[in-house]
């Protein structure tokens, strides 16, 4: 561009405008003339006050405001910011500039229709006139008819105002008729803009009353590799999850590609899409059914706006609810520390400044430095608080084995029923309920049992341990290794299985893909499913067919505890004397 164009875009700086006016017909003149000259469609951004607090030069997708330097109002407000827009060619307001005014919550958008045949300038050259413009405004979902058109229903009755253009109109916003420049400046703009966050004030404090956990936005992407029913699957888990982390899902999107975008993980159209629904149904959380990267977390929170998780933050967050224990604490701690730390760099500029204090200054060293340092030495200092948990977890366990009392964990995908088959075996009084991860600690417990050989009893040790999930996150692998360690010591493993599961086959495989992970190898493993109570007889003869040597019980009804207890005792002798 020319240093002359360039200064009249930089004198536009310089206008302001009535604070109840939308825009003057001197204003659009002069965008409309400074865009013909150009040959460019002009956006100009005013605020409240009628002040010009940015202008660029492209459509209003192109020279939007990015969300993050937007004002952070919520659901209830807008942002405070009308766009006054040229365009070249004659036509309402394409889906693009909806789009961009529904990202950014503007008051208003206002698009110029300019034609290039208009008055001849001092200098020489053509220059262009506003032939018609159009009105453009977000409006409540609760709110779809009179606010629709409410502005121009005030306007003076003349025949450039016409009935709001329907075609353009949709849910998340309305768009005018064309009209003069001239009849556009006749309302007062205020009244208007008050009159509208009036109702999204209403529509979301109604919303705030039916509940007060965060409203989030689940993303599933399917790639070549899952098949359909293990992408429904992973879902609903996550769905599971986040209701169990204290999250209420609104709406779930989903898009199938090839493979990931390595940027932002879906293509950039769904990232407008979701971006777009975040804004509309007021979601403050959207969670993404991969595991990100720093820099894809702060790629889509550039573009989105709200708050981006993971599925591992979103276990690591249930994890952090259910730890009771000292132990437990501090396995979930080293966990949240172990994945925050390659993350650090995705949160924003302040992690990037320079340290102020003795040593820090000139070069020094960058805030971001010293956070990862300091996080560096608390993981050291947690891990070796691991260790000697570990080493007293082992202690326990020689003593255990020298009074010679054989051990059975129960392993199993979470919430198949473990802490609540534990209490109906040994009265444990473990917490339960029907949630994931309902309970982290491992608990044992004595039970007597029949001897395999003999028509005596033996005394055995159950423990309850922590419950497994699809692809496992491997920083809680390494952080509850001191916990997993009961699995892999005990004598014998009981496996249990919600048969109620739709997806109950692929929990096994999980499951036993977990325990071929371990570094030491599980002893032998009793299958044993749970919930008959609650599956029909094809369920039941499926499960026979698969697993003819497995148990089927209902632990909340106590159906089948006295042939799990004979099994147990055989299992144990197995596991004590294999030949």
């Amino acid at each position: 561009m020319k240093s002359s164009q360039l200064k009249q875009l930089q004198r536009l700086y310089h206008q302001r405008i009535q604070g109840d006016l939308i825009t003057t017909p001197e204003f659009s003149q002069r965008l409309a003339a400074i865009s013909t000259e150009i040959n460019q469609p002009v956006c100009a951004y005013l605020n409240r006050r009628g002040q010009v607090i940015r202008v660029g030069v492209g459509t209003p997708r192109q020279t939007q405001i990015p969300p993050l330097e937007l004002p952070r109002y919520g659901a209830e407000r807008l942002s405070g910011i009308r766009c006054i827009a040229t365009q070249l060619k004659p036509e309402p307001p394409n889906e693009a500039a909806l789009t961009a005014m529904a990202l950014q919550r503007l008051d208003a958008l206002v698009m110029l229709n300019i034609t290039g045949s208009g008055f001849q300038r001092r200098g020489g050259g053509a220059t262009g006139y506003v032939k018609e413009a159009y009105l453009a405004h977000l409006r409540p979902q609760e709110s779809r008819t009179a606010m629709a058109s409410q502005f121009v229903n005030k306007l003076p009755d003349t025949p450039d105002n016409k009935e709001p253009h329907s075609n353009l109109s949709s849910p998340n916003w309305s768009v005018s008729a064309p009209m003069s420049v001239e009849v556009l400046t006749q309302q007062d703009f205020t009244d208007f803009v008050e009159g509208l966050e009036a109702e999204f004030q209403r529509e979301f404090v109604a919303r705030e009353v039916d509940s007060d956990r965060d409203r989030v936005l689940i993303v599933g992407v399917m790639t070549d590799n899952i098949t359909p029913q293990q992408f429904q699957d992973t879902l609903a888990e996550l769905e599971r999850l986040v209701d169990t982390a204290g999250g209420e899902v609104i709406q779930m999107m989903r898009q199938k590609r090839s493979r990931t975008h390595p940027q932002t993980l879906v293509g950039e159209g769904k990232v407008q899409e979701i971006a777009l629904s975040a804004q509309t149904l007021g979601a403050n959380l959207v969670v993404f059914d991969r595991d990100l990267s720093p820099a894809q977390i702060r790629n889509l929170e550039g573009q989105i706006g709200v708050r981006v998780v993971d599925r591992t933050e979103v276990i690591l967050d249930i994890f952090a609810q259910r730890a009771q224990s000292r132990a437990g604490k501090l396995q979930v701690e080293l966990a949240q520390l172990e994945y925050m730390l390659p993350r650090l760099t995705g949160r924003g500029q302040a992690m990037s400044r320079l340290g102020g204090g003795i040593g820090t200054r000139g070069p020094g060293e960058t805030k971001l430095e010293t956070e990862r340092r300091a996080i560096g030495r608390r993981i050291a200092r947690l891990q070796q608080e691991v260790d000697q948990l570990q080493a007293h977890r082992e202690r326990l366990r020689n003593r255990r084995q020298h009074q010679e009392v054989p051990s059975i964990a129960i392993v199993g995908y979470t919430n198949a029923g473990k802490s609540t088959l534990l209490n109906a075996l040994t009265n444990a009084e473990v917490y339960t309920a029907d949630q994931l991860f309902a309970t982290l600690d491992p608990t044992t417990r004595r039970l007597v049992i029949p001897h395999a050989l003999s028509s005596e009893t033996q005394e055995i040790l159950m423990t309850d341990t922590v419950g497994f999930i699809h692809e496992l996150p491997a920083s809680l692998m390494d952080a509850f290794r001191a916990t997993l360690e009961e699995v892999t010591e005990a004598d014998a493993l009981l496996h249990l299985v919600d048969l109620s599961h739709p997806a109950w086959l692929s929990h096994v495989r999980s499951v036993r893909e977990i325990l071929a992970q371990m570094p030491v190898t599980p002893g032998p493993a009793l299958v044993v499913f749970n919930k008959i109570d609650q599956v029909d007889s094809d369920a039941l003869a499926l499960a026979r067919e698969e697993f003819p040597l497995a148990v089927f019980i209902s632990a909340s009804r106590r159906l089948g505890l006295e042939t799990l207890r004979q099994r147990l005792g055989q299992l144990i002798q197995y596991a004590v004397d294999p030949q």
